[in-house]
């Protein structure tokens, strides 16, 4: 849109989501969390993203061993500010959906000094000298319960005035929310100047929440999503969780009537939620989980299949996807 300011975001369509290298619901061994940041880097990937949240700092030092060995202007790296971790050789083994975790209690910091010290404990934990995206995890009700606006105050007087200072000195390129809920990316885009949302499990063929709230919004003030969660936690890959847990028989019936339409039209439903979530303007990257290399380059085949523009007139059609979503190809 003219008149909007240019800002930092991820390119590409596809990005690599760390969740999973921190050991989230089963271990992942270090062998096999190099193998699929290595595929994601074979498979053309080129934005990766983590937080101190995923294994108590497992994720991002395994992210740092194996993107150090890449030039850094190569990629995007983007990690959370929010919690700050705390060495304890007694902490919990496990800590939320991540098992097996490094030794370290995490707390809530929202403040302007936790966001700086979440960065330079994240820069040492990854062996590097900066990230490009700084995101506020986890600012909305599903975390903080009704309580949540008041968390989310602190955090705008306090991480999202500090990441805007880091973003002007250019010790960042860009900041946002790296949350679950629209109305926390609608807020901030009304207290702040955010360059990029990480919103996951909103914009999907199961939930279209966004589309015409926040997506609206963020495209008048020129800043871009990223979309995580684009299986909303596997049901539209074969599972048959919805939002990490047992899908309710709504959101079934609703992904067995797509894969209806996937089976008449020749298409894999993953391929279809992939493209369907990149195919939105406002959309910089998606980045589904994996644990593996096998299921990173999967992922980027789903990315590249074909998929007939009959498909997509379908799912209009029969009114699962609303005749202005925009599809592949439009």
């Amino acid at each position: 849109m003219s008149g909007t300011p240019e800002r930092f975001a991820p390119r590409g369509p596809l990005g690599f989501g760390g969740a999973p290298l921190g050991n989230m619901f089963n271990r992942v061994d270090e062998e096999t969390a190099e193998g699929a940041l290595l595929a994601a880097w074979e498979s053309g990937i080129r934005y990766f993203d983590t937080a101190p949240m995923y294994g108590a700092g497992l994720s991002e030092h395994r992210f740092g061993r194996v993107l150090r060995r890449f030039n850094r202007d190569d990629y995007v790296l983007s990690t959370k500010v929010g919690r700050l971790l705390s060495p304890d050789p007694k902490a919990p083994e496990n800590l939320g959906p991540f098992i097996g975790v490094m030794p370290f209690r995490a707390s809530y910091d929202y403040s302007a000094d936790g966001a700086r010290r979440s960065i330079e404990d994240s820069l040492q934990r990854m062996g590097l000298a900066r990230i490009d995206i700084a995101y506020i995890h986890d600012v909305a009700e599903d975390h903080h319960g009704p309580g949540w606006k008041e968390v989310f105050a602190t955090a705008m007087k306090g991480a999202a005035r500090e990441l805007t200072r880091l973003r002007d000195e250019g010790v960042i390129r860009a900041w946002g929310l790296g949350v679950n809920r629209v109305e926390a990316c609608q807020r901030a885009l009304e207290e702040s100047d955010p360059d990029v949302f990480l919103l996951a499990g909103r914009y999907s063929l199961l939930d279209l929440s966004a589309l015409d709230t926040l997506f609206p919004a963020c495209a008048a003030r020129g800043v871009k999503i990223v979309v995580g969660g684009p299986y909303n936690s596997g049901l539209l890959a074969g599972g048959t969780t919805f939002e990490y847990a047992e899908a309710p028989p709504e959101q079934v019936a609703a992904r067995d009537r797509i894969a209806a339409l996937c089976q008449k039209h020749g298409v894999d439903i993953r391929a279809a939620a992939l493209q369907f979530c990149a195919a939105h303007p406002v959309v910089a990257s998606v980045i589904p989980g994996a644990k593996n290399a096998s299921r990173v380059h999967q992922n980027a085949e789903l990315m590249r299949q074909p998929i007939p523009a009959s498909f997509w007139q379908a799912l209009k059609q029969e009114g699962i996807l609303p005749a202005h979503a925009p599809t592949p190809g439009k």
